[in-house]
């Protein structure tokens, strides 16, 4: 009877059948690496097979995405990335693998606002005392993030084309570190994706000015919109979303996709994705590819601002 069934079903019916590395390309803390953790927590419980995450950090997340890239296509090494990764053609001349054909877009599984972020004990109050600030004392404040080229550096960027805001950028090697040298002073602002941050939050050490989207969110009602704090042209949401590499069989493709649908739709991701001020979206396949496409025309619109040499 297993001769006439067909293959892709086996396939489906076979994966996962051992446990799944996730690549997280950056440090321990950030957004991605928090995100991706409960995903994979879930989809462990789902499937009853192990989904782990191995923090792969260096180089603008070109490091881990390069080791998923020359993995066996078989779905059982996948990468896990936010906004950054459509950024990546704007900040090296050539990667280390084939950027369009490499590795396959299974499905960005969180859609979370980009937020102003600044320390509890920081004298400004709202974004637009901070733009006043920056544009009476040009050259005093300083923003930071997890290293030139990544989500929060263009983001920034381009909040400073949308609002007038003038600052100098400081790149550290995670958005972890770039969150310690805000709460240590060493750095007056920066931009950071909400479940990045939502600890921080909390916890009475961050405040944030303003966040991306057209609502204000369920878990930071005080918190304006930029379009409602004074920079209405700003519109940057961050993702945290999955790769496969090339070859990678559609059966698995579909089950994992499958899977993170059922992950995303359940109560308790669900509340967890409010928690962090996140909207539990999923994309999937296509309408995921498509979106990193948009990303990927809006980031060389920044980059030919920032007139980038490309590394």
């Amino acid at each position: 009877m297993l001769a006439y069934a067909p293959a892709g079903a086996l396939a489906q019916a076979a994966y996962p059948g051992k446990p799944v590395k996730i690549v997280v390309p950056y440090p321990p803390g950030g957004a991605v690496d928090q995100v991706t953790r409960r995903i994979a927590q879930k989809l462990t419980k789902q499937t009853g097979q192990s989904f782990f995450v191995e923090n792969k950090a260096g180089a603008t997340g070109t490091i881990g995405a390069s080791q998923v890239a020359r993995a066996p296509g078989d779905g059982y090494t996948l990468l896990a990335n936010d906004t950054t990764y459509s950024i990546l053609p704007q900040v090296f001349k050539k990667l280390p693998w084939d950027y369009a054909n490499d590795l396959v877009a299974v499905a960005g599984f969180n859609f979370a606002p980009t937020a102003v972020v600044v320390a509890s004990n920081s004298p400004f109050k709202t974004l637009g005392e901070l733009i006043a600030y920056s544009q009476a004392h040009q050259g005093k404040l300083n923003y930071g993030t997890g290293g030139a080229g990544t989500m929060p550096h263009f983001a920034t960027e381009s909040l400073k084309t949308a609002s007038g805001l003038s600052a100098t950028h400081v790149p550290y090697k995670g958005a972890g570190e770039a969150t310690m040298a805000l709460l240590g002073g060493s750095i007056d602002f920066q931009i950071a994706s909400t479940p990045g941050v939502m600890g921080q939050v909390r916890g009475g050490k961050v405040r944030l000015l303003a966040v991306s989207g057209d609502q204000r969110l369920k878990a930071l009602p005080d918190v304006p919109t930029f379009a409602q704090a004074g920079a209405p042209g700003y519109k940057v949401v961050n993702f945290t979303g999955l790769w496969a590499p090339k070859g990678t069989p559609d059966a698995v493709l579909q089950v994992l996709r499958k899977n993170i649908a059922q992950a995303m739709a359940s109560a308790d991701i669900q509340s967890f994705a409010d928690d962090l001020g996140a909207v539990p979206s999923v994309l999937s396949g296509q309408a995921f590819a498509d979106k990193l496409k948009s990303d990927a025309r809006l980031w060389e619109s920044v980059a030919g601002k920032l007139g980038m040499d490309k590394q």
